[in-house]
C-alpha cells in the first residue's frame, strides 16, 4: 500500500497520494483546506487515505504544522 508492486500502480499506492498533496501545498493550508482542494482526485478516494498520506509525508518530514497550517518544510 505504501510502494507500488505487480498489481498497484505508484499512484494508487501513498506515496502518490503524498504526491498529490504536496503538489497542492503551494502555499500554507489548513487540514480542511487542503481536504476540500484534493477530495475530488481519483487517487486521494477517501478520508482515511487523505489522513494516511498526510501521517505519511509529516513522519518523513516532509510537512510541518505552524500556527494550524500545513506546510512544506524547507529540506
Amino acid at each position: 500500500m505504501i510502494l507500488p508492486t505487480k498489481y498497484l500502480t505508484e499512484n494508487q499506492t501513498l506515496l502518490g497520494v503524498g504526491a498529490t498533496l504536496l503538489d497542492n501545498l503551494v502555499q500554507p493550508r489548513t487540514l480542511s483546506g487542503l481536504w476540500e482542494s484534493v477530495k475530488n482526485q481519483s487517487n486521494i478516494g477517501t478520508f482515511e487515505r487523505f489522513i494516511l498520506g498526510v501521517d505519511m509525508l509529516y513522519i518523513l518530514g516532509i510537512i510541518k504544522l505552524v500556527d494550524g497550517k500545513i506546510k512544506k518544510s524547507s529540506i
